[in-house]
């Protein structure tokens, strides 16, 4: 789908499931050399190294905790090491669970800023000096960071977080010629929306004009977009995929 793709190296953050793992794989069948992300070593993993293999792609995947500063920093020196260089990242690991707010404790609340918003942060910023003078960093957001939704006080902050993240680094790096923006997915066929019940998945499906949950790999398809050069004069923006809702 994207040409100027083929060549390109790319680091991907919690790759092995869901929208991470549909865009590992799209940059990898689109020619890149990717480097992905996982908090512990699962079939998922596994069968991620098996398909990435068949694309005939330089391609590791390694684990590296996300709220373990030294793990990142282990994870962007691997990075340098194995694709010399960078110039796609996409800050896509992250974590949720549900806690009333009056129950929200601090151990939960550091939990979840550090991942999803901290992890996010300690990436593209020891990335720069792979990525040089130009490259592209994408964002997964979540639709709960616009709105808001009740027991996820502190994810919603997160991703809350990650807007202002981006649009600041957006303003700051655009001068180095490095682009920064944000995908915002609703709610998608991910392992989480795996386990919903069958009115909670109504509930969305009908207040969802398309009428349907999302694919991963059409909230891929917006992350290459932004990756690739043809979005060449996007930066801090910020690209809703929710089916309209």
């Amino acid at each position: 789908m994207y040409a100027d793709l083929a060549g390109k190296r790319a680091l991907v953050t919690g790759g092995t499931r869901g929208i991470g793992r549909a865009v590992a794989l799209g940059l990898a069948r689109a020619g890149t050399h990717v480097v992905v992300s996982h908090q512990r070593e699962s079939e998922a993993a596994e069968s991620l190294r098996r398909e990435l293999k068949e694309t005939g792609g330089n391609h590791l995947v390694m684990t590296a905790d996300a709220t373990d500063q030294a793990a990142l920093a282990a994870l962007l020196d691997a990075t340098g090491k194995h694709l010399g260089g960078l110039d796609i990242v996409v800050n896509n690991v992250g974590t949720i669970n549900h806690v009333p707010y009056h129950e929200l404790s601090v151990a939960d609340w550091n939990w979840v800023l550090a991942t999803n918003l901290t992890a996010t942060h300690l990436v593209t910023q020891g990335a720069l000096p792979l990525l040089g003078d130009r490259g592209s960093v994408v964002n997964v957001g979540s639709g709960a960071g616009v709105v808001g939704v009740p027991l996820r006080a502190h994810y919603t902050a997160a991703k809350t977080g990650l807007i202002g993240l981006t649009r600041s680094l957006a303003k700051e790096l655009g001068a180095k010629g490095i682009r920064v923006n944000l995908v915002t997915p609703g709610v998608t066929e991910t392992d989480h929306a795996a386990g919903m019940p069958d009115h909670v998945r109504a509930m969305y499906t009908n207040r969802i004009p398309l009428g349907r949950l999302g694919d991963p790999a059409e909230v891929a398809n917006v992350v290459l977009f932004l990756a690739s050069d043809v979005s060449s004069y996007v930066n801090g923006a910020n690209f809703t995929v929710d089916g309209g809702i």
